[in-house]
């Protein structure tokens, strides 16, 4: 884990949290900084990033991820869906603990991995499943379902829909407008919203797509 300089990341984390219209407490930025330690440390090992430099790291996964964190500030329930390394789950739960987060992936070295941030960190808001996120049951339906380059849009409301609440929205993570993606929506779905996201230190390309069943 060399060149982990956790000062100077929390540094450049500080200073583009401050173009964001989100507040964070300095707990919360400390937590994200030991998120990333954790993650670079069994990174080391096991491939959860292709990402190895930190500085990177905090742009373009912890930042990135801050940038969609207000779409989900009135989110009750959250399901990350093929969550891997936590982009944007472990974030979004770290900022917003009230939230219970749940995060899924197949692989189970990025849900130990998960799990293993889970208890260093404190987070009484996660829970982690290893699973086909189609063979996932809940009792308690997840009000809103995100992912971040997981599938496109058509596989991934196919194969999760059943655990979307009555009323609930998928906020799904892209890069560029991912307009034929949107053409391909399965039947009885709408783009309620897309929105162009800003991210600190990055000239990329980043919408959140809001997607809701269509109204009969």
């Amino acid at each position: 884990m060399s060149g982990f300089d956790a000062v100077a990341l929390r540094a450049l984390l500080a200073e583009g949290v401050q173009a964001l219209p989100l507040t964070l407490r300095d707990a919360q930025l400390d937590q994200m900084i030991a998120y990333l330690a954790l993650l670079s440390k069994w990174n080391s090992v096991y491939n959860l990033t292709s990402i190895r430099d930190p500085r990177e790291m905090v742009r373009q996964h912890v930042l990135d991820s801050l940038s969609a964190a207000p779409a989900f500030k009135n989110a009750r329930n959250v399901l990350d869906v093929g969550a891997g390394g936590g982009l944007p789950g472990m974030i979004l739960a770290i900022a917003y603990p009230d939230i219970r987060i749940s995060m899924i992936d197949t692989v189970s070295k990025k849900t130990a991995f998960l799990n293993q941030a889970k208890t260093e960190l404190g987070l009484r808001n996660v829970t982690v499943y290893t699973n086909h996120v189609e063979s996932l049951q809940v009792v308690d339906k997840f009000d809103v379902i995100t992912s971040r380059a997981f599938s496109e849009l058509h596989n991934f409301i196919n194969w999760s829909e059943h655990l979307l609440a009555d009323g609930g929205i998928y906020i799904a993570m892209k890069g560029v407008s991912p307009d034929q993606e949107i053409e391909r929506l399965p039947q009885g779905w709408q783009v309620q919203a897309l929105q162009p996201l800003s991210v600190p230190g990055m000239a990329a390309e980043r919408h959140l797509v809001f997607i809701q069943r269509t109204h009969v």
